[in-house]
């Protein structure tokens, strides 16, 4: 037995690689190996040579692998050793770059018009995208002959056959959040409504789902003045400019009276637009008194309360503080332009600490 184990003790301190440490094993302890057949042959052997002979054998095998695991690490260490003095790293380098996301500027802004209005006291309102008729048209005093209430301006949802239920919409507006966060919460109130909306338009300024954000602000002792203060300091704060001009035109909007499209002046310099300066005029975004027939259809008195509402396209100022030239680019699969525009997603300006661009 002596004999056995020195034989493949040194056998196993001279094998050149695993494959031949492999080989050693089986000839040692596989199930036909040397060790092996040995110990089937204590079964042949009487009680007294079973014991010297039994625990003999055991330990030999013992010793066997416990040699074959210490060769073997020492082969992968020596293997090891060889691949790190033919290999070379530079622990002093730079990492690899790795590509960054960003966030899309829709999401952005809207995060950035929240921010700011959150600051003037405006809550945020939600509501649903496929609205009743009645909420996107009917409460907001827009009239059944009212063109938006037509199939070519307004996705209509479909029904089937004898369903006489009444009409659902893709939602044309926010305003129907306006009624419902009126209804839910009476007066007064101060609530902005940011989302998505629906009109059949398509082309370099419009698309079918575009984003809106309105605002809503009812009290007993609300005026346009207080509706122009607050224009005033949104823009100042979302464009980062210190002059701002607003001018009010009269316009028409059925569910507000009076009513005025704003518009803010600028000049082209260049091809590029400057906000605040300048002798041209941007149009930008809707606004008035909320009209009495919505105040009561959002459940409020009007003869004991008012307010302003307005409405700006998220999408479209977007475009204007970014100098995005196609609104159809915010929904392009390639949004490598972002980095194009100089859009970071690290920018989000208050009423009380502008952008670090």
């Amino acid at each position: 037995m002596d004999d056995l184990r020195q034989k493949y003790i040194d056998a196993i301190a001279n094998a050149a690689d695993e494959g031949a440490l492999e080989q050693l094993r089986l000839q040692a302890v596989g199930k036909k190996g040397e060790i092996s057949l040995k110990m089937r042959e204590l079964g042949k052997m009487t009680p007294e040579e079973r014991q010297v002979a039994g625990p003999a054998l055991n330990a030999l095998k013992d010793e066997i692998n416990s040699a074959l695991a210490g060769k073997k690490a020492a082969l992968a260490d020596a293997a090891l050793e060889e691949r790190l003095r033919g290999e070379w790293l530079d622990v002093t380098l730079p990492v690899r770059p790795r590509r960054q996301g960003t966030i899309h500027p829709v999401s952005q802004v809207t995060e950035e018009v929240t921010a700011i209005f959150a600051d003037m006291g405006f809550a945020v309102a939600e509501g649903p995208q496929i609205e009743s008729d009645w909420y996107n048209f009917d409460a907001l005093n827009i009239p059944p002959e009212h063109p938006a209430r037509q199939e070519h301006d307004t996705f209509f949802m479909h029904r089937a056959e004898g369903d006489d239920r009444p009409p659902h919409v893709l939602r044309t507006h926010t305003s129907p959040v306006q009624i419902r966060a009126m209804q839910a919460q009476g007066a007064p109130i101060r609530v902005i409504a940011p989302g998505r909306v629906y009109r059949c338009d398509y082309d370099q300024t419009h698309t079918p789902m575009f984003h809106q954000v309105e605002g809503l602000a009812i009290d007993k002792d609300i005026s346009m003045a207080n509706l122009k203060w607050v224009l005033e300091e949104f823009c100042r704060a979302f464009f980062e400019i210190d002059e701002v001009e607003l001018r009010f035109r009269a316009s028409h909007f059925p569910f507000t009276e009076p009513s005025a499209e704003v518009d803010i002046r600028c000049s082209w310099d260049n091809g590029t637009l400057k906000l605040g300066e300048g002798d041209d005029w941007l149009e930008i975004l809707g606004s008035g008194m909320v009209h009495p027939k919505v105040l009561a259809a959002g459940g409020i008195d009007p003869n004991e309360y008012q307010g302003f509402a307005f409405g700006v396209g998220i999408d479209r100022i977007a475009m204007l503080k970014y100098g995005i030239p196609d609104l159809r680019a915010f929904f392009d699969s390639d949004l490598r332009w972002l980095r194009h525009y100089g859009f970071s997603a690290l920018d989000v300006p208050t009423l009380h600490a502008g952008l670090s661009r």
